[in-house]
């Protein structure tokens, strides 16, 4: 498969193309200018939300694509390109059984704003790094807002503590997927990093072929999916690096600027 004509490259934010201290790598400015030179869209695929993205690309943000909460919500200059909701009545019954568990956190992901009604310390720094325009409430269960995600943190880890409960109860009829060691998010069954990019190859006309993507952790496995040219960085989980066909060096390593540096060195 020949890799000159690729025209969409995402990538997953944490673990991936982040460096373990959660930082963009010191020359990705660089490198999206260069991507940009060659007519390749770049999109952020992340399970952060959109208003965190958008602090985090500031200087380039009407450049490229934002596939936001996991694949829930798409935006490109400010303009809402597609997402997915969940239905209130689900949320409440969601929030209810995660009220359930032990030491479980809850972010309600909303368009306009992330709901929170902890006051934990550990908590809410832990929030603060991933939703960066959040409310605290009294009460989850009385926010108004369109919703598109319901997460979940758990310092002992999500995939032992919550993911049984939370896909047994609901993942007959919605996403439920461990996004990080401490997150799982809920969503609608239609809604992932991979339903998001494969609409956009249809409104705006690029292939599978010509998709690039990178990813570390089970909310990617759909992302890599869709694209042909998909990479797990070194530092993935072991099952999600089954779902890809090539591997990258590590986030340690800036694996992703690794690559993608490579391939286009190849356009030169």
């Amino acid at each position: 498969m020949p890799t000159n004509n690729i025209k969409f490259i995402a990538s997953d934010m944490d673990g991936t193309l982040l460096d373990p201290q959660g930082k963009l790598p010191a020359d990705f400015l660089d490198l999206h200018r260069q991507i940009c030179d060659k007519g390749i869209l770049f999109c952020a695929a992340s399970g952060r939300q959109y208003y965190s993205l958008l602090e985090t690309f500031a200087p380039i943000q009407d450049e490229m694509m934002f596939i936001a909460e996991n694949g829930t919500i798409v935006m490109h200059q400010g303009k809402e390109l597609y997402s997915c909701e969940i239905d209130k009545s689900a949320i409440h019954r969601i929030i209810t059984e995660v009220r359930k568990i032990p030491n479980a956190y809850v972010v309600l992901c909303g368009k306009r704003s992330a709901y929170i009604e902890t006051d934990d310390s550990q908590a809410l720094e832990e929030i603060a790094k991933y939703y960066h325009r959040r409310e605290s409430v009294s009460d989850l269960l009385s926010v108004d807002d369109d919703f598109i995600k319901v997460a979940i943190c758990h310092f002992d880890g999500t995939e032992k503590h919550v993911f049984p409960a939370i896909d047994k109860g609901f993942g007959h009829d919605h996403q439920v997927v461990v996004s990080a060691k401490i997150w799982l998010d809920v969503m609608n069954a239609q809604a992932s990093k991979g339903t998001a990019i494969r609409h956009l190859q249809e409104t705006l006309g690029f292939t599978h072929e010509q998709t690039m993507s990178f990813g570390d952790y089970f909310n990617d496995v759909e992302m890599l999916q869709a694209s042909y040219h998909s990479y797990a960085v070194d530092n993935a989980h072991e099952k999600v690096k089954t779902y890809a066909k090539f591997s990258a060096p590590s986030n340690s390593e800036n694996g992703v600027q690794q690559v993608i540096s490579a391939y286009l060195d190849t356009l030169n």
